[in-house]
């Protein structure tokens, strides 16, 4: 009697089907990978277009500064007998200065006065982005310190402290010495307001965030535009010049009307 093997028949693996959440997980996988890759591709390209864009308008401001502003300030704008050096002043200066006309100067004088703007808004933003290029400065002023939102009466005290002594109480200027002024501040934007508190042009004292904070900068700001925005109540300001000039209008008008009258009288009696 022969012995018979008998094979037992291959189990059917039932397990091995494909969870039909491993394909989801590998297509969430597959996107992640595309969106971080694409991601970072569009930030390189975007820093790349920044950096060229900033170049190209320093570039610009060179080749204006070159030509408008080199005689006086030196080609590398280190300064000369004609100029003070620019090395360090920042874009805020530049802003200032050209976008108000004070530069290119007119004519030599105890200081520069304002005039018609010589450039345009693109050519000032280039020859500022040059200038700060050159060396660390002030800044052009973040549009939130320029709102006039701030506090006006806390401005107004600031301002007495600070600035009245030389633009007069109600920012309407004064003399100083040497055929200098303090220049009225009716009518100046407030981005040159704050840009002359942390320059100093002229005359003027430097202003910095350790003498006046950018909120308090922010308060001085909205004081002035109020004073702008809203009339004298007390009827005609004279030119908001102060109490020598009403006295004067007083003594010339007042005084002469009583005294115009008493030689009427007296005419009249005789």
């Amino acid at each position: 009697m022969t012995k018979t093997n008998t094979l037992k028949p291959a189990r059917v693996r039932t397990s091995g089907r494909r969870s039909p959440l491993a394909s989801v997980a590998l297509i969430a996988i597959g996107l992640l990978f595309t969106g971080g890759a694409y991601a970072l591709f569009s930030t390189s390209t975007a820093s790349a277009q920044t950096d060229a864009s900033s170049q190209q308008t320093i570039g610009e401001g060179k080749k204006l500064f070159a030509s408008n502003c080199a005689t006086c300030h030196g080609l590398g704008a280190a300064g000369t007998g004609s100029g003070p050096s620019l090395i360090g002043v920042g874009a805020a200066s530049v802003d200032f200065q050209v976008g108000t006309g004070r530069m290119p100067m007119q004519m030599d004088g105890p200081q520069a006065e304002k005039k018609a703007v010589s450039f345009t808004d693109e050519q000032i933003a280039a020859l500022a982005a040059y200038v700060a290029s050159l060396a660390p400065g002030p800044a052009v002023p973040d549009a939130r310190y320029l709102d006039a939102q701030g506090d006006s009466a806390k401005g107004a005290e600031l301002f007495r402290i600070n600035c009245a002594m030389c633009h007069n109480v109600a920012g309407a200027g004064g003399a100083l010495t040497e055929g200098k002024f303090a220049p009225a501040l009716d009518g100046v934007s407030a981005q040159h307001i704050y840009e002359a508190m942390i320059t100093g042009p002229q005359s003027m004292p430097v202003f910095n965030d350790m003498n006046i904070s950018p909120e308090s900068k922010r308060d001085i700001i909205t004081y002035l535009k109020y004073l702008e925005n809203n009339p004298s109540p007390g009827g005609y300001a004279l030119g908001s010049l102060g109490p020598v000039s009403e006295g004067l209008f007083l003594w010339i008008f007042g005084l002469g009307a009583i005294v115009g009258l008493t030689v009427w009288i007296t005419a009249k009696s005789n």
